[in-house]
């Protein structure tokens, strides 16, 4: 049976997720999911058409959807701290948000994956990772044996985060940022793109640069 699903946003990750749904399908012996549509509360988007899948409406439209399953590919480096706030508006329950593995992702059988986990083409997940919901995985990122991911986190492309590390809830890790084994990234912390991350980070940080020190607060 193809699973239905709403892709929540409608820009940018988003349109990825759908090019990943299309990749699933087409080595599948049969499609295994139909995007059915995109909900975005911009309200200039709703009724547009993109690569052939119709924005619907804003995000409070989802319960509507019986039966169908979502993914949310919403949380920038200026969103990411909403983006908990974002899913929990829409009343749907954990168990019908959709991990989605592009085909070309390696992601180990030891490894353990949440509900509406994304993770996009090329990303390595090694041995005994834990990736907890709600966590976006970008292109060519590599997470270490080992690491466990706070739910809603998203972690931009070309990142590595060596063994045993520990990423909390609602974190955004940078473009091509790094983090030492072993280190500890509390919640809501942003990593900047590029930055070598040497030792733990607290809670509402932003750290940035080589070796990444503490620039303001994100509470």
């Amino acid at each position: 049976m193809i699973r239905k699903i709403i892709i929540l946003g409608a820009t940018g990750n988003c349109i990825d997720i759908l090019d990943t749904i299309k990749a699933i399908n087409n080595i599948s012996l049969s499609p295994r999911f139909k995007c059915i549509g995109f909900l975005d509360d911009d309200a200039e988007k709703w009724g547009k058409i993109i690569f052939k899948v119709p924005v619907l409406g804003g995000i409070d439209l989802a319960k509507k959807y019986e039966g169908t399953f979502f993914i949310n590919g919403i949380g920038n480096p200026s969103t990411f701290h909403l983006k908990k706030e974002i899913i929990a508006c829409t009343n749907i329950p954990i168990e019908r948000f959709q991990t989605i593995i592009h085909p070309t992702a390696s992601v180990s059988p030891s490894a353990t994956l949440g509900n509406g986990v994304v993770i996009f083409q090329n990303a390595t997940v090694t041995t005994n990772v834990i990736i907890k919901n709600h966590v976006i995985i970008l292109p060519n990122t590599v997470i270490s044996h080992d690491c466990i991911i706070g739910e809603y986190t998203s972690i931009a492309g070309g990142v590595i985060v060596s063994g045993n590390v520990t990423v909390g809830e609602s974190c955004y890790l940078g473009a091509n940022s790094s983090i030492i084994q072993g280190a500890a990234i509390g919640n809501q912390c942003l990593i900047g793109m590029g930055s070598v991350v040497l030792e733990d980070v607290s809670d509402n940080s932003v750290v940035v640069g080589n070796p990444a020190k503490f620039l303001r607060s994100t509470a």
